[in-house]
């Protein structure tokens, strides 16, 4: 699955919008072929729905029948910027949007007879500065031990799989792509548990179950 997405949406010159949206383009594309009526699916525009702390929020993958939200998808990237402001950003940003998600769904902002299933895809740099060991700080309690050590590419790979284990989202992916070979669409996947193909299909697996309730 991700071979093909890198023969088909890579070409030279992509940014890391670019591949973003080729992976979204193409899990269009597979939940097509699952038999997903593509009216339901939103990828283009119309991307917002409620939050509960703010207004709405837009979000770069939607599925929405019969007044049901059946999913969301989230995609970010850090590429060729300083790791450790944007990487705290990046914490936040998906813990507190997965937060004000979920209180949302409760209040009923996207009907209740389905729990949505919810998505969060990142594209990090593959480069010294994200593969170099960091220090910690611990001016007074001990930082667990897993960080300690870690590079900016392992702490991402941690966050990706705690967002899932602890119920922030249903599923992951993480992956690693140079600037060099990444043009060419080649990509590291460090964790079986967070690859893209398990994603995909953890998101078809939801869309194609809901697209024949009432059929």
């Amino acid at each position: 699955m991700l071979s093909y997405y890198s023969d088909q949406s890579m070409g030279g010159g992509a940014t890391s919008e670019d591949k973003l949206k080729g992976f979204i383009n193409l899990i269009t594309e597979l939940l097509v072929k699952a038999g997903v009526d593509k009216q339901n699916i939103f990828y283009r525009k119309d991307l917002e729905i409620p939050g509960f702390f703010r207004p709405y929020k837009e979000w770069d993958l939607l599925m929405i029948k019969d007044y049901q939200l059946i999913f969301a998808l989230q995609v970010k990237f850090h590429i060729g910027l300083t790791y450790g402001n944007l990487y705290n950003t990046r914490i936040e940003e998906a813990v507190g949007v997965a937060q004000d998600f979920w209180i949302a769904y409760r209040e009923g902002s996207y009907g209740k007879t389905i729990k949505p299933w919810l998505g969060y895809m990142l594209l990090v740099e593959d480069c010294p500065a994200s593969r170099a060991p960091n220090r910690v700080k611990e001016p007074h309690f001990k930082v667990s031990s897993e960080f300690v050590n870690a590079s900016f590419a392992k702490r991402y790979e941690l966050l990706c799989r705690k967002l899932v284990d602890e119920g922030y989202y249903t599923a992951a992916a993480f992956i690693l792509s140079d600037k060099r070979n990444g043009l060419r669409g080649v990509f590291t996947e460090p964790a079986e548990d967070l690859t893209f193909s398990s994603f995909a299909q953890s998101l078809i697996t939801q869309a194609t179950h809901y697209k024949t309730l009432d059929e």
